[in-house]
């Protein structure tokens, strides 16, 4: 008895033994504490939005410009943010975009208001611009002196971006280099057909004499004869005058920026007073999808607009399925120049790493980027390096005929009579 509990002693003891050095080997020592850098600058908290604001014609004359560049604001907003937004190195944090639009009613004073509103009420990183030259006349002098980056399209207007504003930047061509294109384009047709009298509707804004000087410079330079130049004031819309001189003078060709009401005017006594041109650029007017419901009295007119959905771009074949969800047909043309807006800002905003706008306008200056217009430079005034596609009215839809690389059919040319359409 007394060995048995001797050996059951002894195996308790080696077993407690064992558990005691088990124990102490599976012990780590102590982290040591790490002293704190004095040097090391906490991060500052984040904001809770990026701030971009912009005043738009939701109504009145430029209503129909206003929206096809509200979806493409939209659109690019919400892909940035359903990726979490964008990334600002100076909070280490990627930041969603609030997009605020006030509707200026297509009234620039009323726009001017809504600019200062916006940067008041919201601290704004970004202005995204409205719809229409004279508009973008009245407020990129208010981003300037607020200080705030400003991207805008739907204005060809050239001027503009000859004050010297720093704060101004325009993906979206401009009228010398339309002017020049326009031509490029006349000049292709084969010369036994070419049209060589030219007529010219000029609007009484700062935009439409610009087009009209551009067109007369390009036109003399290249040989052709300028046979009638008459003005209008909008929202004029009888224009009777204009088109008997232009018929009586046997013009070929019709150069004109009416807004849309003033073009739907043109179109329809050109067609009551028997005047065909062989060949029409009819800027603004045309571009908006409803231009459609001027059946065949609204074919053949050609335009330049900055983009069309079916350019073969990054991004474009996304942007038009999230159109085509939404409004059931591809991205409109002032949509696609909306959108690299957005998409220059975003990476603007990535590059610069803060939200200083001083900073950001610098990133922006600086850009080099492939967006759904394609590649994007910008001059030391602003204006862009973009492509300037001619879209013509073609069996009810919109069409690129013009330049080659990007033309998806051929000029329709001359323009029948609108009484054998």
């Amino acid at each position: 008895m007394k060995t048995r509990l001797t050996a059951v002693t002894i195996i308790i003891v080696l077993l407690s033994t064992l558990v005691a050095g088990c124990g102490t080997a599976t012990e780590a020592p102590p982290e040591p504490t790490k002293a704190p850098d004095p040097t090391e600058v906490p991060l500052p908290p984040a904001p809770e939005y990026i701030e971009f604001g912009s005043s738009m014609p939701v109504t009145g004359k430029f209503a129909a410009l206003g929206g096809m560049v509200v979806p493409g604001y939209e659109l690019a907003v919400e892909k940035i943010n359903a990726d979490g937004g964008v990334y600002v190195a100076e909070y280490d944090a990627k930041i969603p975009i609030r997009l605020t639009i006030y509707d200026d009613e297509s009234d620039p004073t009323k726009a001017v208001s809504k600019m200062e509103a916006l940067n008041s009420e919201r601290d704004l990183t970004i202005y995204l611009g409205g719809a229409g030259s004279d508009m973008h006349a009245a407020t990129a002098p208010i981003a300037e002196k607020n200080k705030v980056p400003y991207l805008g399209i739907a204005f060809a207007l050239n001027a503009i971006h000859q004050q010297g504003f720093e704060y101004l930047f325009s993906p979206f061509p401009k009228t010398p280099q339309q002017a020049e294109d326009i031509f490029d384009v006349l000049d292709s047709i084969p010369e036994a057909e070419r049209p060589t009298k030219v007529a010219i509707f000029q609007e009484t804004t700062d935009w439409g004499i610009e087009c009209a000087e551009g067109w007369t410079a390009a036109a003399e330079a290249r040989g052709y004869e300028i046979v009638v130049h008459e003005t209008y004031a909008p929202p004029e819309q009888e224009l009777s005058s204009l088109i008997e001189a232009a018929k009586a003078a046997e013009a070929e060709v019709l150069l004109t920026v009416p807004i849309p009401p003033v073009g739907v005017a043109m179109v329809r006594q050109m067609e009551e007073l028997g005047w065909t041109p062989k060949f029409t650029l009819m800027i603004r007017a045309p571009e908006a999808p409803t231009w459609v419901d001027q059946g065949t009295r609204g074919q053949y007119l050609t335009i330049q607009p900055g983009w069309h959905h079916s350019v073969d771009f990054p991004g474009v074949d996304e942007l038009n399925a999230a159109f085509e969800a939404e409004y059931g047909r591809p991205a409109d043309l002032l949509t696609g120049p909306a959108y690299a807006c957005v998409q220059i800002a975003a990476q603007a905003i990535e590059n610069a790493g803060t939200l200083d706008t001083a900073a950001v306008r610098d990133a922006m200056a600086a850009i080099d980027m492939m967006t759904v217009v394609g590649p994007v430079t910008f001059n030391a005034d602003g204006t862009g390096n973009v492509y300037d596609p001619l879209i013509q009215w073609q069996d009810f839809e919109q069409v690129v005929v013009w330049p080659p690389d990007l033309a998806t059919t051929e000029l329709a040319y001359p323009a029948p009579p609108f009484d054998e359409r």
